[in-house]
């Protein structure tokens, strides 16, 4: 683990011009909308869905009055709001699981549309609450894209990570503190998803240095101290808390013997290196991994914004051949490369991916300023211009 000190302040070189995200709720229909804490979530409920929805309402369960009126009494939904025209909003549904009972039979009985947010479902499907059975549609929002600020310092990102608070304030690394000191406290122990906290946090540090890597459960167990079965549930308190997800192999190959181990990867660059104690700097081998991690946020937000159907997996064979990403049904394959110039040696995993069945497009994603091919079906590409690529549906 580095023992490199952070800066104090890192100034903020942009501002955010807009989300991506939306909901639009047709009469009728509800949705779950889900997202790590401080992604966005209220902040777009009151600046965008409500504005948009004049007889919406609001009921705020991190307001301590609102909370336990209706924790002693869920029924108060139905007899308030049984008669209610537009959109009724619950900020924070995971910490009243019964709502959802008076929510289903609102739905079922009275046709009304709900929109439900929450940082975790793993209070709800653990406490066996009533998840609405498909009535509702799932939504997830993620940290900041690039489409959705004005300038980016790519170094700087590697710090701050994506989350709002964190890349627009000038400290984000008190930020950080804060947020998984925060974590820790509010979806850990108040909703007692473990006991031992700090075994917890150990494993949180561990899981952060080997963000990126083939999950071995052995040794993150043997380092955090805990049995390997506590080392999956830890992993799975992660993904249900949406503080990481799993990127599974591609398994298709016709000629190759792949690997078979799923990697993880924490859902922040900024909070993956601040856990880990990293503090990257282009051309260090620190800064490419993130540049790797960042890449990949920009591929889950797409996917889920844009195609929440587009599978993202990557490419290893048991030689130690290694495609970072594959998008799609082999649509796209991306190797990046956190480097200023793209060598030849960085292309032959993508050329043994084209020897082992047709691929669309490949592409290397890295720091060069300009677009050139230096291979047959193989694109070198800005990373930004790779990105704006991506959203303006180029790839898919």
């Amino acid at each position: 683990m580095t023992k490199e000190i952070y800066p104090d302040k890192i100034p903020c070189m942009g501002k955010i011009t807009g989300r991506l995200f939306e909901v639009r709720l047709p009469p009728q229909r509800s949705a779950f909308l889900w997202g790590p804490r401080r992604v966005g979530k209220s902040y777009w409920i009151s600046h965008h869905f409500l504005p948009q929805q004049k007889e919406a309402v609001l009921l705020d369960f991190l307001k301590t009055d609102v909370f336990s009126e209706y924790a002693s009494r869920p029924a108060l939904l139905r007899e308030r709001y049984q008669n209610h025209k537009g959109p009724v909003v619950i900020d924070e549904v995971q910490k009243i699981p019964q709502i959802l009972d008076e929510v289903h039979w609102l739905i079922e009985n009275r046709k009304l549309s709900f929109l439900l947010t929450g940082s975790s479902a793993r209070k709800l499907r653990r406490g066996h609450a009533n998840l609405l059975a498909g009535r509702a549609w799932r939504k997830t929002m993620v940290p900041l894209s690039c489409q959705e600020v004005d300038e980016m310092d790519i170094e700087r990102v590697m710090i701050s990570g994506m989350l709002p608070p964190h890349y627009l304030s000038p400290n984000p690394v008190e930020e950080l503190r804060g947020y998984v000191a925060d974590y820790l406290k509010e979806e850990i122990v108040a909703e007692s998803l473990t006991q031992n906290i700090p075994a917890f946090a150990e494993f949180l540090r561990v899981a952060a240095l080997s963000s990126s890597e083939l999950i071995n459960y052995v040794n993150i167990a043997r380092e955090t101290g805990v049995s390997h079965k506590v080392v999956r549930t830890y992993f799975q308190i992660l993904e249900d808390t949406h503080l990481g997800f799993r990127i599974a192999p591609w398994k298709k190959s016709r000629t190759r013997r792949m690997i078979l181990t799923e990697k993880f990867y924490l859902f922040d660059v900024g909070v993956a290196n601040y856990l880990a104690r990293r503090q990257p700097r282009l051309g260090s081998s620190e800064f490419g991994k993130s540049f790797e991690h960042y890449v990949l946020m920009e591929l889950m937000a797409y996917q889920a914004y844009r195609n929440p159907e587009l599978a993202v997996t990557f490419w290893r064979t048991s030689a130690g051949q290694e495609v970072d990403f594959i998008v799609g049904d082999k649509e796209l394959a991306v190797a990046i490369k956190g480097s200023s110039r793209a060598h030849e040696g960085d292309i032959r995993s993508l050329k043994a991916l084209q020897e082992d069945g047709p691929v669309k497009r490949c592409v290397v994603v890295c720091l060069e300023k300009e677009p050139r091919q230096i291979e047959k079906g193989i694109e070198i590409l800005p990373w930004r211009m790779f990105l704006d690529r991506l959203w303006a549906g180029q790839f898919f």
